[in-house]
C-alpha cells in the first residue's frame, strides 16, 4: 500500500485549527519564540537528572484501509521513570506565569508523541509535562502543566483525528496513481532541438541521484521543458513527490506554466499550483489580516479545510483568478488559502522566497525538521545570490529606537527605559564609525534586545489601539527578524555598522557567502537543478549558491548561428563617471540613432542608471533625426499596468523605428520575451558594474581575504551577468536576427571579454565612423538570407 509520510507538527496544525486569522501581536500569550530556542531547549535538557533522555525521535505506522500513515516527529524530551513522562518544552516571548493553561496545539503535540511512546513500548498509562519558559527576561520564569493519560485515551484520542485526516489521504492516494499512470505515457512534447535530449537526461540523472546540477542554457536551448520534463518523469519513478519551480521575476513564471501546461495537454494529470504575491491577490483595500478589518480573515480556519477539499478534488490547476474565485465563495482569505493548496499540489510555480526566506517560507514543507522528497528547479538563478543575501541579512536603525521612544514615552516607561540602553549602545558606536566599522561582536546590545522584545510583546499584546502602534508594531517585527538573523551568525557573515545617505546610523547583519543558508533548506528536498542562460563564470555560482563538493555542471550550446546576430564592441566610448559630460552623451546618442536608423523596427537601449539614461535621453531628443524615431522610457516604480503598457508598445505596427530607454539590471533587462520583429536591436551602454558602497568593499575585501578576486567577486561578475541578460533579449528565435551594441571601452578588456558567451566570438570592434557601415552590411546580408530561406520554403 502507498505510505503517506508527515510530520507530528503538520497533521496536528492541518487538523486541529479554528478561528480567525489574526497577524496583529497575539493576545492570549501564543507568542513563540524564534531566537534562542535552542538554546532554551539544551539549558533546560541538561538541568534534568540522569533519567532524562533528550530530543528523542519517535515514529510509527498506522495501517488504513487504502494507505499507511507514517507519522514522525522528535520529542523534546522523554523522562524515565514509572510511569514514563512525556516533556514538551516551549520558548515563549511571555510571562509564563501568568499562563492558566497549555497552549491547544502545543499540548496536542505532546499527546500525539504519548501515544506514540505507548504503542511503541506497549504502556498502560504516562504522562504529559508542558514546560514553558519565558525567554528576554532578567530572570528565567519556568511554568509547567502535568496530565495523566491512559494508554485507550490517547488511542481514542488519536484514532478521532486519523479519521478525520481519512478522506484527505484516501484522496491523495487516488490523485498520485492518476498522476503516476499519465508520466508513464508522457512523452517529450516536442522535436528534440541540437542538445536538449543531452541536457534534459543530466537533469533526470541528477535527479535520480538526489544531486545538484548547474545549467547554463542560452536562449533558444529549450532549457525550461528540458528540466520541467524530466523532473515530472522522475516524479511518476518516484525518485521526487512535489515540484517547486522557483523564480525570481513574476514574468518568468508564464514560461514556466506553459511547460506544465504543455505536458498536461499530452495527457500529464498533476495538479498545478502558481503562488501569487500577498499584495496582487489580497482582495481588501488595506491588508489588515485581522478579524476586525477583513471578513475573510474573520472564521478563515473554521472554513477553509472545506474549501480546500472542495477546490482540490475538483480543480487540476490552481492560479490566481481560480483561487480568488474559489475564496470569495467560502469567505476565506486568498493568500492564505494558496499557501494550503500548495500541500496538495504537485507543481508549485512561486518566487525563491517561498522555499528559502526564514520570513516567508512554506513553513509546511521548509520548517525545522521538515523533510520531503521535493524537486527544485530554480529559474535564472543567478539572481538567486543577492535574493539570498536580502533573505538572510538584517538592519537596525538607531534612529528607529528614538521615534518608538517617543510614542511609547507615556505608555509604557519600562519599555522607553530599555529603549534607552538600547540607543545607548548604539550612540557609543555612532561616535567610533568613520565611513564604516566592522564588529567582532556585538553581544551587548543583543542581551538588551532580547529583553526589549520580551517587554515590547507582552506589551502590544496586552494594549489597546493607540496613537502610533502601527509604527510601533512594524518597529518590533523588525526587531525580532534582526534577532532571527542574529541567530544564524557564522563565518558567512559581516557585522558592520555605517552612516547612511541620510545621516542615520545603521546596524547590519550582513550575510556575504550564502550557500550554508540555502543549504539548510535545499536540504529539505532531495535534487536541486540551478539554471540559468547566464552563469559566466560557473565557479563563481557554486561556490555562492552550493556547498557542494563538486556539483554537476553542464553547458547547452546555442542552436542560433552566428549569422542571426551582429555583436558589436564600441571602443571609442565610456560610462566611466570621469567620462560622463556632454560630449560623451552625444557620443551615445549618435550610437543610439545609427541602430535605431539602420532598419526600421524595435530597440532597446540599456543604461547603467536612471540618471544616465535621463541625461542620454535628452541629447537624443535633441538630434534632428529623432524625430524618425518613436521614444518609450522607462520609468522607476511602475505599476504592473505600466509594465504591460510599457511592452505593447512593442506589439504596435508603425512606420518608424521604436527605441525603449531602459536600465540595465531592472524588470525590462531580463525575463521578457519580444520574439521576431518585435525586437531586432539593443545596446548596452556601460558595464553595469554595481555602485561603490560599503557593503560592496565588504564584499571585495571578504573574498580577497579567502585569496579569490575581491573585486571580481564583488563588482566584475555581477555587472556582466546583467550585461548577458539584457543582450539576451534579442535573439529568442531560429527565426530572429538582430544587433547587439557594446558600448563601453572597457568591454574591450581581456577579462571582460573573458566573460562573454561562446555566441559572442564572432564579434567586431567598432567606433562612431565605421558602426554604421557594418550594421548597414549585416542587414543587407540577413535580408538576403531570409529571402532565401523563404524560397527554399
Amino acid at each position: 500500500m502507498e505510505k503517506i509520510r508527515i510530520s507530528v507538527r503538520n497533521f496536528l496544525e492541518f487538523l486541529m485549527r479554528s478561528g480567525d486569522i489574526d497577524q496583529r501581536i497575539s493576545k492570549s500569550g501564543q507568542t513563540q519564540a524564534m531566537l534562542e530556542g535552542a538554546k532554551l531547549h539544551r539549558r533546560i535538557q541538561k538541568s534534568m537528572g540522569s533519567t532524562y533522555e533528550a530530543e528523542v525521535p519517535l515514529k510509527i505506522e498506522v495501517c488504513r484501509e487504502e494507505y499507511i500513515l507514517s507519522l514522525e516527529g522528535r520529542a523534546d524530551g522523554i523522562i524515565k521513570e514509572d510511569p514514563v513522562i512525556i516533556d514538551e518544552i516551549k520558548g515563549m516571548f511571555c510571562d509564563v506565569m501568568k499562563m492558566e493553561e497549555p497552549v491547544a496545539i502545543h499540548l496536542a503535540q505532546a499527546k500525539c508523541y504519548a501515544y506514540m511512546y505507548v504503542r511503541l513500548f506497549d504502556q498502560e498509562c504516562i504522562k504529559v509535562q508542558m514546560t514553558y519558559a519565558s525567554l528576554g527576561r532578567d530572570e528565567e520564569e519556568i511554568k509547567y502543566f502535568t496530565y495523566t493519560y491512559s494508554a485507550e485515551e490517547l488511542e481514542s484520542w488519536f484514532m478521532n483525528l486519523v479519521l478525520e485526516y481519512d478522506r484527505w489521504a484516501v484522496e491523495q492516494m487516488h490523485q498520485k496513481e492518476q498522476r503516476r499512470a499519465s508520466i508513464e505515457k508522457l512523452q517529450f512534447p516536442f522535436p528534440y532541438r541540437e542538445g536538449q535530449k543531452q541536457l534534459a537526461a543530466a537533469v533526470y540523472r541528477t535527479l535520480e541521484e538526489g544531486a545538484q546540477l548547474f545549467v547554463e542554457a542560452p536562449t533558444g536551448a529549450g532549457k525550461t521543458m528540458a528540466c520541467v520534463f524530466p523532473a515530472v518523469k522522475a516524479v511518476g519513478e518516484g525518485y521526487g513527490d512535489k515540484i517547486f519551480y522557483l523564480t525570481a521575476k513574476t514574468i518568468t513564471k508564464s514560461v514556466a506554466k506553459e511547460a506544465f501546461y504543455v505536458l498536461k495537454d499530452h495527457g500529464y494529470a498533476g495538479k498545478l499550483l502558481e503562488i501569487t504575491a500577498k499584495e496582487k491577490i489580497c482582495p481588501m483595500d488595506d491588508m489588515l489580516c485581522n478579524p476586525q478589518a477583513c471578513m475573510y480573515a474573520k472564521g478563515h480556519f473554521d472554513r477553509v479545510n472545506d474549501a480546500l477539499f472542495h477546490v482540490w478534488t475538483t480543480k487540476d490547476v490552481f492560479l490566481r483568478k481560480q483561487i480568488q474565485k474559489a475564496a470569495e465563495e467560502y469567505k476565506v482569505c486568498p493568500y492564505e488559502f494558496q499557501l494550503d493548496l500548495a500541500q496538495w499540489a504537485d507543481d508549485i510555480v512561486c518566487d525563491y522566497n517561498y522555499a528559502f526566506d526564514p520570513n516567508a517560507h512554506l513553513k509546511r514543507f521548509f520548517s525545522e525538521g521538515s523533510k520531503g522528497d521535493h524537486l527544485f528547479l530554480v529559474d535564472e538563478a543567478h539572481n538567486l545570490v543577492n535574493r539570498a543575501r536580502e533573505m538572510y541579512s538584517a538592519t537596525l536603525i538607531k534612529e528607529d529606537f528614538l521615534r518608538v521612544k517617543k510614542i511609547l514615552n507615556s505608555h509604557n516607561k519600562k519599555i522607553t527605559k530599555q529603549l534607552e540602553a538600547c540607543n545607548k549602545v548604539l550612540l557609543e558606536w555612532k561616535r567610533q564609525c568613520d565611513g564604516y566599522m566592522v564588529h567582532e561582536q556585538i553581544n551587548e546590545l543583543i542581551f538588551k534586545l532580547l529583553r526589549l522584545a520580551s517587554t515590547m510583546d507582552e506589551f502590544l499584546r496586552e494594549s489597546d489601539e493607540f496613537a502610533g502602534k502601527e509604527e510601533v508594531v512594524e518597529f518590533y517585527m523588525t526587531l525580532r527578524g534582526f534577532m532571527m538573523i542574529y541567530d544564524l551568525l557564522d563565518e558567512n557573515y559581516v557585522i558592520y555598522s555605517e552612516i547612511t545617505p541620510e545621516d542615520e546610523f545603521a546596524l547590519h547583519l550582513f550575510c556575504v557567502d550564502t550557500a550554508s543558508n540555502l543549504k539548510s533548506y535545499l536540504d529539505r528536498g532531495r535534487g536541486v537543478i540551478f539554471f540559468s542562460a547566464t552563469f559566466l563564470p560557473i565557479q563563481y555560482y557554486k561556490h555562492l549558491l552550493s556547498t557542494y563538493e563538486n556539483p554537476y555542471a553542464i553547458y547547452a550550446r546555442s542552436t542560433f548561428s552566428k549569422e542571426q546576430s551582429c555583436v558589436l564592441v564600441g571602443a571609442d566610448v565610456s560610462s566611466l563617471y570621469s567620462r560622463r559630460t556632454r560630449e560623451e552623451f552625444e557620443h551615445f546618442a549618435e550610437y543610439l540613432k545609427g541602430m535605431a536608423l539602420s532598419k526600421q523596427g524595435n530597440y532597446i537601449a540599456f543604461f547603467p542608471s536612471y540618471k544616465m539614461m535621463r541625461q542620454v535621453y535628452e541629447v537624443f531628443m535633441n538630434l534632428e533625426e529623432a524625430k524618425q524615431v518613436e521614444v518609450v522610457v522607462q520609468e522607476r516604480r511602475m505599476l504592473e499596468a505600466d509594465r504591460e503598457e510599457f511592452l505593447e508598445a512593442f506589439e504596435k505596427k508603425r512606420n518608424q523605428s521604436l527605441l525603449a530607454f531602459c536600465v540595465l539590471g531592472g524588470i525590462f533587462s531580463e525575463g521578457i520575451d519580444l520574439k521576431g520583429s518585435r525586437l531586432i536591436g539593443a545596446a548596452i551602454i556601460g558595464t553595469a558594474l554595481p555602485m561603490v558602497c560599503n557593503e560592496r568593499d565588504i564584499l571585495k575585501n571578504y573574498y580577497s581575504e579567502q585569496g579569490k578576486n575581491g573585486f571580481d567577486y564583488a563588482y566584475t561578475y555581477e555587472g556582466m551577468t546583467k550585461v548577458l541578460q539584457a543582450a539576451g533579449r534579442v535573439i529568442r528565435t531560429k527565426e530572429d536576427y538582430g544587433v547587439i551594441l557594446l558600448l563601453d571601452e572597457r568591454f574591450m578588456r581581456n577579462d571582460m571579454q573573458g566573460l562573454f558567451p561562446m555566441e559572442w566570438s564572432h564579434r567586431q570592434v567598432c567606433n562612431l565612423t565605421n558602426f554604421k557601415g557594418k550594421l548597414e552590411n549585416f542587414w543587407k546580408t540577413s535580408l538576403l538570407r531570409i529571402e532565401d530561406e523563404e524560397g527554399m520554403i
